[in-house]
């Protein structure tokens, strides 16, 4: 890995599907599930990393997730 690649991986916050859900009250368990469960299929494969079993959400990842999948906005 390269430094530069170490040092962006140092400083992404990564967190549990629970760690996640308790940051942000607006995500549900089965609804964060779902997104993990068909990541492949809608993209969200970019915010998730899997560690062994243990899937860790990228949170700023998330965000530009959301972004890109247009819908309401509060402009």
């Amino acid at each position: 890995m390269r430094q530069d690649e170490a040092k962006t991986t140092a400083t992404r916050n990564l967190y549990t599907v629970r760690q996640f859900i308790e940051r942000h009250p607006w995500a549900t368990h089965g609804g964060v599930r779902h997104l993990i469960f068909h990541a492949d299929k809608n993209g969200f494969s970019k915010c998730i990393r899997r560690v062994g079993r243990r899937v860790l959400i990228d949170e700023e990842r998330v965000f530009e997730w959301l972004d890109e999948q247009g819908g309401c906005t509060n402009d």
